[in-house]
């Protein structure tokens, strides 16, 4: 089951949302549907999930719906039709002593603004939540003190928000929002406000402690390399539909339609690929070859396939290293790269290589190889 799943939601803005629907299930257009109405079609029919530990990236234009998508998750604002379910709770079911129980337990929110308590300290700012909560003062301000340090703010604790950078304050909010506990973090564009250096750093630590602490974090951005760096995959809505769900690596290299397409064109593919996409969308194929295959059978095996080497596996796929033609006989140990590594990590491995690097994953299996050919039709899109 997934920790969260919408279900055919709608959301119109207007007096009378409800009447509007059928109009939204004819296919009427978002501008039609304002000019006929006067109601405004904030998102239309989406159907989705995020599973469990899972960084999923919602993103779009101004105006596509992402931030009242997010907004539909902890209801601060109510569906028009279809459900939001959370841990297969239906979410307008909830009583309001469950929503705010899901609020200050479940679900924590990191926005754009920063949102402090602007006369509280670093301290007092981190451990509102805990105070909500009704923990004891040395509890709190101990669990606060330690996501203080955990964002890199120790020394802080005393400063009030306004003594501060926008960097720092989002630590802040940040710290907030982990110090609950909360098994899911919305972030609301959470970084668009900070400067670019900023905002990589603010990036590059939320990466670090995801990977630490396993959250279901639902993010909001504009910004398309934020969502591709972060996301274990991404959404992009337009004009409140989800036009193409999938891994960033699936997004860049098979955009669904012209809007995508034109969305991803000026990516920095280097940053995104994988080692494991790359090998995958390979033309050449490597020759593989059994660990105990005869120096003859070997040779036999690259003569066929026109190969200046071959890889030896062992019965469960497990790489054991490299035989060329010219001494077929002797296995070379030759550096590997892991699948997940990114396209513009590897460039220096493959560059210095005699022959295509092999991709070996976590169990030590083959599961491709790369070359400068590779790479170039990785980087030029093959196909487009």
């Amino acid at each position: 089951m997934a920790k969260i799943e919408l279900s055919a939601v709608t959301k119109v803005f207007g007096p009378r949302p409800e009447s509007v629907l059928p109009l939204v299930a004819q296919g009427m257009g978002k501008a039609e549907v304002l000019e006929k109405t006067g109601h405004t079609v904030g998102l239309r029919d989406i159907s989705l999930h995020v599973e469990e530990g899972e960084t999923f990236v919602v993103m779009g234009l101004s105006g596509s719906g992402k931030s009242t998508l997010l907004r539909l998750l902890n209801r601060l604002v109510e569906p028009t039709a279809g459900s939001v379910r959370v841990d297969g709770r239906d979410m307008v079911e909830l009583g309001r002593a469950e929503l705010v129980h899901f609020r200050r337990h479940a679900a924590s929110m990191v926005f754009q603004g920063f949102a402090l308590l602007p006369h509280r300290t670093v301290l007092a700012n981190v451990a509102f939540g805990l105070e909500a909560r009704g923990m004891k003062r040395r509890a709190r301000q101990a669990e606060a003190r330690a996501w203080i340090e955990a964002v890199g703010l120790t020394g802080y604790e005393g400063s009030l928000p306004g003594e501060l950078s926008g960097g720092m304050r989002q630590r802040v909010g940040l710290a907030r929002a982990l110090a609950t506990g909360a098994g899911i973090l919305l972030m609301d564009e959470p970084f668009a406000a900070l400067d670019p250096l900023i905002r990589r750093d603010m990036r590059d630590q939320l990466a670090a402690l995801q990977k630490r602490l396993g959250k279901t974090i639902v993010f909001i951005t504009h910004d398309l390399d934020e969502a591709l760096r972060l996301g274990d995959r991404v959404a992009i809505l337009n004009d409140g539909e989800v036009v193409q769900v999938g891994t960033p690596t699936d997004i860049v290299l098979g955009p669904a339609d012209g809007f995508v397409a034109d969305f991803v064109s000026g990516v920095n593919r280097a940053r995104v690929l994988t080692a494991a996409a790359v090998a995958a969308e390979a033309e050449a194929e490597a020759t593989v070859i059994p660990v105990s295959s005869p120096s003859e059978a070997a040779l036999e095996s690259m003569r066929r396939d026109g190969a200046s080497c071959a890889y030896a596996v062992d019965a469960e796929g497990k790489f054991a290293g490299v035989v060329t033609r010219k001494d077929v006989a002797h296995l070379r140990i030759v550096p590997t790269l892991k699948p997940d590594v990114a396209l513009e990590d590897l460039l220096a491995v493959v560059a210095g290589a005699e022959w295509p690097v092999p991709v070996v994953n976590d169990a030590g299996v083959l599961v491709g190889t790369i070359d400068g050919e590779a790479i170039l039709a990785a980087l030029a899109g093959r196909g487009e």
